[in-house]
């Protein structure tokens, strides 16, 4: 059945008067049931949900935009919407950037509080880091703990080949940020932040980048910005002077990673007690890849009909993913 969590989330939405938190927290129990096998109980809840939007809401609505639950006409091309429910409790985290991501989050939850005494929160963050470093994982953590929906930018479709073309689709998606809160995910950020004095650089590359500054030092929407890259240095110095915040992802340390294995093999029983020759293993590999490693072993024990996971296994894994890394670099 749905969390305890998750049925506090719907409350709390209804007693607020939030619509779209509440129908974005019955999709997200909707989504929970599907994922435990309940597909009846699922499509119930669904189109339940689907009834209370064709009529008038039966919950107060607050004043200001009301969100969307899917982007519609040519946004449909240019953002992808999904309601994650991913928790920062689900991360691995340093204690520095889990104080910084909580931050961030009090003050989205207090952002009136804080409007009243002419201060704005946090809403515009810059993620620097390795790929696999978590970057993705923390802006569907942030919409998930403020039950906002998780828009990100498709690039194939954002970036025109006709002059201005990609400057007018930037500006449909900050329009959308005005009418629609929602947590914004420009991830590979460097594909439209590329340096303006690029040798290699052309006119409308400037133009696009130069619109984009435009737009977020103007934007005063109540959405959440969110930029990813694992590339800052390709990045115009100007950008980082519209970001609220850059925060960026160190590599994890052997507490941390030890952590992200204990807690993804919970549910099963490990055979070892010494964790050198694993700590020693992972070492290089991103916080992606460790997880890919111990999902592998997982699924290998429930295949083999057992509870527990030998320390061979384990290794086995974490090899497989450094073999992969080294192909992958031989291709660069």
């Amino acid at each position: 059945m749905s969390t305890a969590r998750q049925i506090i989330a719907l409350l709390k939405s209804y007693v607020e008067g939030e619509e779209q938190q509440f129908y974005s927290a019955a999709l997200q129990m909707a989504a929970h049931e599907a994922r435990q096998g309940h597909g009846k109980l699922a499509q119930e809840i669904r189109e339940l949900v689907d009834q209370a939007k064709a009529r008038s809401s039966a919950i107060e609505r607050k004043t200001g935009p009301v969100p969307l639950v899917q982007p519609k006409g040519e946004l449909a091309n240019l953002l992808s919407a999904r309601y994650p429910d991913t928790k920062l409790s689900d991360m691995v985290l340093s204690p520095e950037l889990e104080f910084r991501l909580k931050r961030i989050l009090t003050e989205q939850k207090q952002r009136s509080r804080l409007q009243s005494y002419n201060l704005s929160p946090r809403r515009k963050i810059l993620l620097v880091g390795t790929p696999g470093s978590g970057k993705t994982m923390t802006a569907a953590a942030l919409a998930g703990e403020l039950q906002l929906p998780l828009l990100t930018t498709v690039y194939s479709s954002l970036i025109g080949k006709l002059m201005g073309e990609t400057a007018s689709r930037l500006k449909l998606i900050f329009d959308a940020m005005l009418l629609t809160r929602g947590v914004y995910f420009f991830d590979e950020f460097d594909a439209i932040g590329t340096q303006r004095n690029n040798v290699n650089d052309v006119g409308e590359i400037r133009r696009v980048l130069n619109s984009f500054l435009q737009l977020i030092e103007s934007d005063e929407s109540d959405s959440l910005i969110i930029a990813a890259t694992n590339h800052p240095n390709l990045l115009d110095e100007a950008l980082f002077r519209r970001f609220d915040d850059v925060i960026e992802y160190q590599p994890p340390t052997v507490e941390m990673i030890r952590r992200l294995l204990e807690t993804r093999l919970s549910v099963f029983k490990i055979q070892w007690n010494d964790w050198s020759e694993i700590l020693d293993a992972v070492q290089g590999l991103s916080l992606a890849e460790i997880v890919r490693a111990a999902d592998e072993a997982a699924k290998q024990a429930v295949l083999s009909n057992t509870e527990e996971i030998g320390e061979e296994n384990l290794l086995s894994a974490i090899l497989e993913r450094r073999d992969v890394n080294i192909q992958q670099l031989k291709k660069v």
